[in-house]
């Protein structure tokens, strides 16, 4: 039996509004953001979840929080969740990384963490909290990058950017096979 995986996308922050790179900085939710998590969480009322995991980060932990309101779960948090990081470029805006760093355009985004580094650490936590709740419903509040590595993972490429507050179904099976249900 697998496990089902609500992933949801963190509501706006303030540099999410002046497209700046947030990886790892720890940016809260913005008065949109809020208003968006809470637009879930009327969204989500009518689900049945059993855990609630999210990315240590406030943006993400407060988006859970708001979203699951009401109910009597916990939200753990879990560094793994976590967004890519980013290294030197975090703080810069989309111009100031076209200006700085015009390979950009063509090659990796960011001194920090790889990709590949960062979908490693999610898809294993992720495959770990599925086989903690076997069978089960989780809420997992985390980030685009994460999103979309996992929906790599699942065979499905990411059409566009994942926007805030935006929720993506995946069963993850007791072998860890990760399938994209929505």
């Amino acid at each position: 039996m697998p496990t089902t995986l609500v992933l949801i996308r963190h509501g706006e922050t303030d540099w999410n509004r002046d497209r700046r790179v947030q990886g790892h900085s720890d940016i809260p939710l913005n008065d949109i953001g809020r208003a968006q998590a809470n637009d879930l969480a009327k969204q989500l009322s009518g689900e049945h979840l059993d855990a609630v995991f999210a990315s240590d980060l406030a943006r993400a932990r407060e988006t859970a929080e708001i979203a699951t309101a009401g109910t009597d779960l916990d939200v753990r948090e879990l560094v793994d969740l976590r967004e890519r990081h980013f290294g030197t470029w975090e703080g810069l805006t989309d111009d100031d990384i076209r200006a700085r760093f015009p390979e950009s355009r063509t090659g990796p985004w960011g001194d920090g963490e790889t990709v590949d580094e960062m979908s490693v650490r999610v898809i294993a936590a992720l495959r770990a909290i599925a086989l903690e709740h076997v069978g089960r419903t989780v809420l997992v509040a985390t980030h685009g990058g994460p999103i979309r590595a996992v929906l790599r993972a699942s065979g499905t490429e990411p059409a566009g950017a994942i926007e805030n507050c935006h929720v993506t179904r995946i069963d993850v099976s007791r072998d860890g096979t990760l399938r994209r249900l929505d």
